[in-house]
């Protein structure tokens, strides 16, 4: 490995980040010429526009037409921190932790709401607790797709039928590239900036009937601020779901995101995503199942995430560095690749063991992932050489 050559073929595109993820092929900033600016995002066109963002993301999802879909302010985590401030305390919790959003969730419910009656169960980076044993008299939360770890729940299987309590699903690196069983979750949360690729700070929030159930006839012990706030008068508030935002939204961020579902409905919608996403992911697959120097962080092939791909480095002359040298010899890899204009922000989250994090959604160019592959090996060597 130590003699190989500079790659002559760079990705068109080097964007591989986490979030915010690449744009939908062929954006430019002309898809934003007819955004609805300089006007009360509260006027009849306004909402108009803001519906169809709820209708849209609706029809591609399918998801069920008894169920509420709203959009909040805070990007996934505003919408996460909506439904755990709002929703817990009337039974008791269980939070699954296995990558560094679901540690963060967590620390909300035990340390921020100090739920007395809150159970955190957690696995390593790469594993999954153990799912059968799940309680489902109790309110559970979890992450669909570890964004941070690689690891996602394989399926729906282990989340019962039914179930007393609430399952509350952050699944901002899943939806639109996994298909979710919408009959099992009752809140579920994503960002536009994932896996559409569009921009940040709103988030996505879906209620099941369930979960407007607890919202109507249940109310926490602690002040809720006004943005997290969706009854009155022990009723839900039901104009945030049909497009009358709590707060002042970003139209120009809304024109983008219609842009994405637009194009998302144009690739064979939710099947089309999720198509990309796979062969994205097999295209890395096959370059791990053939190195000898990287694995994946998730230790089972059935909860490997297709989207966050989370890769750790294998290669002995790797392991024998200390902790603190494995983290700035990723770091040296992820900037040499860089400088070469061959990936950009592919570093292992702050959190998580050293290694590399590559975003395989379906904005991202399947050629652009195959014109990679051999940057990461011509890196890797190059690192040896030159790290000390």
């Amino acid at each position: 490995m130590t003699d190989l050559m500079r790659p002559e073929r760079r990705p068109n595109s080097p964007l591989f980040s986490s979030g915010p993820c690449a744009k939908r092929p062929g954006w430019s900033p002309q898809v934003l010429e007819n955004a609805f600016l300089g006007r009360s995002h509260r006027a009849a066109e306004g909402k108009a526009r803001l519906l169809s963002v709820i209708e849209e993301h609706r029809e591609i999802l399918k998801i069920p037409a008894d169920y509420k879909i709203g959009i909040v302010p805070g990007s996934d985590t505003g919408a996460v921190e909506m439904a755990l401030w709002s929703l817990l305390g009337a039974r008791p919790s269980t939070i699954l932790a296995w990558e560094s959003f679901g540690s963060g969730w967590a620390t909300d419910v035990v340390k921020q709401l100090k739920l007395a009656d809150a159970e955190v169960v957690t696995a390593e980076y790469g594993e999954l607790p153990d799912l059968g044993a799940v309680d489902w008299k109790r309110d559970v939360v979890f992450t669909w797709n570890g964004t941070t770890s690689g690891v996602r729940v394989p399926d729906g299987n282990w989340i019962a039928d039914d179930r007393e309590g609430l399952a509350i699903c952050d699944a901002t690196s899943a939806v639109f590239a996994m298909d979710l069983p919408w009959e099992k979750l009752d809140v579920v949360t994503w960002s536009w900036q994932k896996v559409l690729g569009s921009e940040a700070a709103h988030g996505m929030l879906v209620l099941s009937p369930r979960a407007v159930e607890r919202l109507e006839n249940y109310t926490p012990d602690w002040p809720l601020p006004k943005v997290f706030r969706m009854t009155k008068g022990g009723k839900l508030i039901e104009g945030i779901f049909k497009g009358e935002t709590i707060n002042t939204p970003s139209m120009l961020a809304v024109e983008d995101v219609l842009d994405a579902l637009k194009w998302a409905k144009s690739i064979g919608g939710l099947e089309g995503m999720i198509a990309r996403a796979d062969a994205n992911a097999k295209i890395i697959s096959d370059f791990v199942e053939a190195s000898d120097w990287l694995d994946f962080l998730a230790k089972t092939p059935e909860s490997r995430s297709t989207t966050s791909i989370c890769l750790k480095i294998t290669d002995q002359w790797f392991t024998d560095l200390d902790e603190g040298d494995q983290a700035k010899a990723a770091k040296a890899l992820v900037s040499l690749l860089a400088k070469e204009g061959a990936a950009l922000d592919i570093g292992a989250y702050r959190d998580a063991p050293a290694g590399l994090r590559i975003w395989a959604g379906a904005t991202v160019e399947a050629d652009d992932l195959a014109a990679l592959m051999p940057w990461l090996d011509w890196g890797y060597a190059e690192l040896k050489k030159t790290f000390k």
